[in-house]
């Protein structure tokens, strides 16, 4: 678990880091990579703080033997065990590989509103929307709550009914695609729309300035995305036996799904571009690669691999589709959250509905559509994306408001047309003679740029 803990925090730094720095402009590529960084810095303590006492507090007992008090199905008490100070140590583990999911979450919404917000908003933003929207998520999802497969009092239940107190029909999210992608990309929808477009989208060129870097962090996520899914197996039985068994089985089903709906999105986004634009390109495949990985994540436990590569093949395809929406539409996705995340997210989580199949790791999984199944999966699976589609634009559009109407999200224009890294951070990524940096008067340090004290300096 400590394994698949530290891969996932290897996603958000340097994977995203650098997968989003090089996507950015050359002006903008460090504070791009200080939001993922900031990210990290600040779910990491609130996570401990309460985020873990919301997901799972009512599911886990301290060393008293109590529970934090489940609140409507929607999160647990946070001030219970406050500080997981109270937690049976052997729960640390657990703690420790939910907290990265977390910290990637709030990374990823930074892509949609790179180049052209205040590093503060930033920072107020992310413990908010991790309090308001993540944890409570998780919790409905994962902790036992409204979107749980084990709970019948929970939205399956009341759709199909329940039988000994679980769902008829259980709703399945293997690893985040509602918590992690759907929740992320609505975010960064809702912020887009609400702070406005970057100074001259759509007049301008705004291409990635080193995809280098990107191809570099596409890889790096990949990498750790097998702590991603792999590290999410849920355990059917205690006792030693069935649970090596189901280890050993299940987990080499789900890195196989994942690698080859990986692979099956990343040539079905470059097959797309040829057609449409004669070239296949490197941040096309980058771009296929997350897309791949972003679908896979909630079904990556219920298909078969024959499945999975249907599912990437057409995850990859749409997502190099849906990116495109923005200049047509006139919303400002700077860096593809919304073409990737949410509509990977969505291809996942409803393409269990129709691709879902039991295989001799994973008997218990009903079977979709395509397989002669029950069309009340698919129902389910659509329910639960559209409540957490409106979970999260609720939270994010609360909490977005109150930011733009007390201190701001935007930088000022000047500091957007000049550049967020000298302006936010007072430092350049590319330390060159004779760039920005000389012609405002200032002059490179070990740390911040500086201003000239003289004439002579």
């Amino acid at each position: 678990m400590l394994v698949s803990a530290s891969l996932v925090l290897l996603m958000t730094a340097p994977g995203l880091a650098l997968f989003y720095g090089g996507m950015s402009r050359s002006k903008s590529v460090l504070n791009m990579m200080m939001m993922s960084f900031a990210a990290l810095g600040v779910v990491g303590i609130v996570y401990v703080l309460w985020g873990w006492n919301m997901s799972y507090g009512d599911s886990y007992a301290d060393a008293n033997g109590d529970t934090g008090k489940e609140i409507l199905g929607l999160f647990a008490n946070p001030f219970h065990n406050f500080g997981i100070s109270n937690l049976d140590p052997a729960n640390y583990v657990f703690v420790a590989f939910q907290l990265t999911f977390a910290v990637i979450t709030a990374a990823l919404i930074s892509g949609a509103i790179a180049d052209r917000v205040k590093f503060s908003a930033w920072l107020v933003f992310v413990p908010l929307w991790v309090t308001l929207s993540y944890f409570p998520l998780a919790h409905m999802v994962w902790g036992g709550g409204f979107l749980t497969w084990a709970d019948g009092d929970g939205l399956a239940g009341m759709l199909f009914g329940t039988t000994d107190g679980l769902p008829n029909v259980a709703p399945i999210d293997y690893a985040g695609g509602t918590v992690v992608h759907i929740n992320a990309g609505i975010a960064g929808l809702v912020l887009v729309l609400l702070i406005g477009k970057r100074l001259g989208f759509g007049k301008e060129p705004m291409k990635p300035h080193n995809l280098t870097l990107t191809m570099i962090g596409a890889g790096l996520l990949w990498f750790g995305w097998f702590g991603f899914n792999v590290g999410s197996i849920v355990f059917g039985s205690t006792e030693e036996e069935a649970m090596l068994t189901q280890f050993t089985t299940e987990t080499g089903l789900v890195w196989i799904n994942t690698t080859v709906a990986t692979c099956a999105a990343m040539l079905g986004w470059l097959l797309l571009e040829k057609i449409r634009d004669g070239k296949a390109t490197s941040l096309g495949a980058a771009s296929g690669i997350v897309a791949g990985l972003v679908a896979i994540t909630p079904a990556c436990g219920s298909l078969t691999p024959v499945g999975s590569i249907g599912l990437g093949l057409v995850a990859g395809m749409l997502c190099a589709m849906a990116v495109g929406l923005k200049y047509r539409f006139g919303y400002d996705d700077s860096l593809d959250v919304i073409g990737v995340h949410l509509v990977g997210g969505l291809v996942g989580t409803i393409g269990i509905g129709f691709l879902a199949a039991p295989t001799a790791a994973t008997e218990a999984i009903p079977e979709g559509l395509l397989y002669g199944g029950s069309w009340k999966l698919l129902a389910v699976q659509l329910a639960c994306a559209g409540f957490a589609i409106l979970w999260s634009a609720v939270a994010t559009l609360i909490i977005g408001l109150a930011i733009k109407y007390t201190m701001g999200w935007r930088v000022h224009d000047d500091h957007e047309v000049e550049g967020i890294d000298f302006n936010e951070h007072g430092e350049s990524a590319y330390d060159l003679a004779g760039t920005s940096g000389a012609r405002r008067g200032l002059t490179p340090s070990t740390g911040v740029l500086k201003e000239k004290e003289g004439a002579n300096a």
